[in-house]
C-alpha cells in the first residue's frame, strides 16, 4: 500500500513516520515535505500542497492508495473535493465542511445550533460597533480574527485598550488581511485549557487521548502566541468525567450538527477546550490534526494509524488502542519567533536513541551537508516514557546535549500538569 501524505511541518512529519512503521506500507510520500523526513525513509514530492492538480496527477500515476491531508490550507482550498471528483480516496474534511476551522464565526453558529457550550460571542465587521461592545463588557476579553491566521489571530486581552488596540489592528491596519475582515469577540474563560481530537467519519466519533498545548513563546505562559511551543500528554489535570463529558457534549453534537447542515464531516475534528467551573467549553475547532499536539497523541497510539484510516474510509469498524504511556513534545524555534525571526542556523539531526526528532522549518545546508534553520518553529523533540516525570526529565536532559545556535525553547512544557499532580 502507498500513501500519499500532504503538508510540510512536524504535523505531517508525525502522520507519515507513524504509516512508514506499519509493514502493510511500502511506500509513504510527502507533498512537499521536509528534508528533515527523508531520515525516517519517507519520500518527498516537490509538489506545493496548493497544487492539486499535479498532485493529484501524482496519486494516480503511483497509485496511490489514499491521501491524508494535514495542513487547513489546502483543506479549505477544496483538495478533498478535488480528489474526490478524480475518483480517488482521501481523507480529511469537504471545502465545506473544513469551514468549521475557517471561520470562527461559523463555528460559532454550529455550536450555538446545537447547545455546544462555548463563550458568549459577537462577530463584527465594523471596528466601531466592535470597540463599542468592548468598552460595555470590559476586560479580561478575548478577539479572534475570524479567518486563518497561523495561529496568531487571537489576543487575550487583559485590559480594555488592549482590546481595543487588537480591533485596531484587525479591522482597521487589516493586519491579517481578509482572514481579520471579520472579528469574533467573545467572553475570557478560565480553566485549564486541552486539546480532544477524534477520527470522525459523519456520525461516527472516535476519540483520541488528551493533550495539553502551550501556545505562548515564553515560559511562564508569557510573550505573544505563536503555532504552540510544545505538548504533552496525558493531561493528569483533566478528570475521564470532564473528557467524557466533552465528548458527549462536543464531539457527537458537533459531527451530528455538520450532517444536519448538509455539510458531514470526514477527517480529523479539533477541539480546543477549557475545563471551567460550568464543565467544558469549547474555544475553537480545527479541521486537522493540531500542531504539536499530533507528536505525542500518536505516539500513545497502539494501533496502525494507516489501519484505522484505511477502515474509516471502507466504512468499516476501526480498531484503536490506545497506551497509558506518557508523552512530552518541546518545539525548537528560531531566535525571534513568532515575529521576524532568523534563518541559516545549523539544526540538530542527531539525538538518543530514548528521543524523536520531528522537522518542520529546515531546509538542506548544501554547504555542510546538514538541515538548516529556514522557519519559525523548526523541530520538535519528544521522548514517551512510563510517566511524565520521567518524559519531562529526559527530554530536557536530550535539548540540553544539542547544538542550539539561533534557537530557542521553552523549559517548562509538562510544568503545570507535574505541579497540579503534586497539589492533588
Amino acid at each position: 500500500m502507498k500513501l500519499l501524505i500532504i503538508g510540510s511541518g512536524g504535523r505531517e512529519h508525525a502522520i507519515a513516520k507513524k504509516c512508514v512503521a506499519d509493514p502493510q506500507v511500502t511506500r509513504v510520500f510527502c507533498a512537499p515535505g521536509n528534508p528533515g523526513m527523508q531520515q525516517d525513509g519517507i519520500e518527498l514530492v516537490a509538489i506545493a500542497e496548493t497544487d492539486h492538480q499535479l498532485l493529484i496527477e501524482f496519486a494516480i500515476e503511483h497509485q496511490v492508495a489514499w491521501t491524508f491531508v494535514g495542513p487547513e490550507v489546502p483543506l479549505l482550498n477544496g483538495i478533498v473535493d478535488d480528489f474526490q471528483a478524480a475518483g480517488l480516496q482521501i481523507f480529511g474534511p469537504s471545502k465545506q465542511a473544513a469551514m468549521i476551522e475557517g471561520s470562527k464565526a461559523f463555528a460559532k453558529e454550529i455550536m450555538e445550533t446545537n447547545q455546544i457550550p462555548t463563550a458568549a460571542y459577537r462577530s463584527f465587521t465594523d471596528s466601531l460597533e466592535a470597540k463599542a461592545y468592548i468598552a460595555e463588557k470590559g476586560a479580561p476579553i478575548v478577539i479572534k480574527a475570524d479567518g486563518l491566521a497561523a495561529g496568531k489571530g487571537v489576543v487575550v486581552a487583559t485590559t480594555v485598550e488592549e482590546a481595543l488596540d487588537a480591533v485596531t489592528a484587525m479591522l482597521e491596519q487589516n493586519r491579517f488581511g481578509d482572514s481579520g475582515a471579520k472579528v469574533v469577540v467573545e467572553d475570557f474563560l478560565a480553566g485549564e485549557e486541552f486539546s480532544l481530537l477524534a477520527f470522525v467519519k459523519e456520525d461516527k466519533v472516535y476519540p483520541m487521548v488528551i493533550a495539553q498545548d502551550h501556545k505562548r513563546a515564553y515560559d511562564h505562559d508569557l510573550g505573544p502566541n505563536t503555532g504552540g511551543m510544545g505538548a504533552y500528554s496525558p493531561v493528569p489535570q483533566i478528570s475521564q468525567d470532564i473528557v467524557d463529558q466533552a465528548i458527549r457534549e462536543v464531539l457527537h453534537p458537533a459531527a451530528q450538527g455538520m450532517i444536519d447542515r448538509g455539510t458531514p464531516f470526514v477527517g480529523i475534528l479539533y477541539a480546543g477546550l477549557i475545563a471551567t467551573d460550568e464543565g467544558p467549553k469549547v474555544i475553537e475547532f480545527n479541521a486537522r490534526f493540531g500542531d504539536p499536539e499530533t507528536q505525542v497523541v500518536l505516539n500513545r497510539l497502539d494501533s496502525s494509524l494507516p489501519a484505522i484510516i484505511s477502515a474509516l474510509l471502507a466504512n468499516q469498524e476501526p480498531d484503536i488502542v490506545w497506551n497509558d504511556r506518557a508523552s512530552i513534545g518541546v518545539v525548537l524555534a528560531a531566535e525571534g519567533y513568532p515575529e521576524a525571526y532568523q534563518t541559516g542556523s545549523v539544526v540538530p539531526t542527531k539525538a538518543p536513541k530514548t528521543a524523536q526528532l520531528y522537522y518542520a522549518g529546515v531546509a538542506d545546508d548544501d554547504q555542510n551537508g546538514l538541515l538548516s534553520a529556514n522557519g519559525g518553529r523548526v523541530m520538535l523533540v519528544e521522548v514517551t516514557a512510563s510517566d511524565l516525570a520521567s518524559a519531562q526529565t529526559e527530554v530536557y536532559r536530550v535539548i540540553d546535549r544539542l547544538s542550539l545556535d539561533g534557537l530557542f525553547y521553552r523549559r517548562d512544557i509538562g510544568d503545570k500538569a507535574l505541579r497540579l499532580s503534586r497539589e492533588a
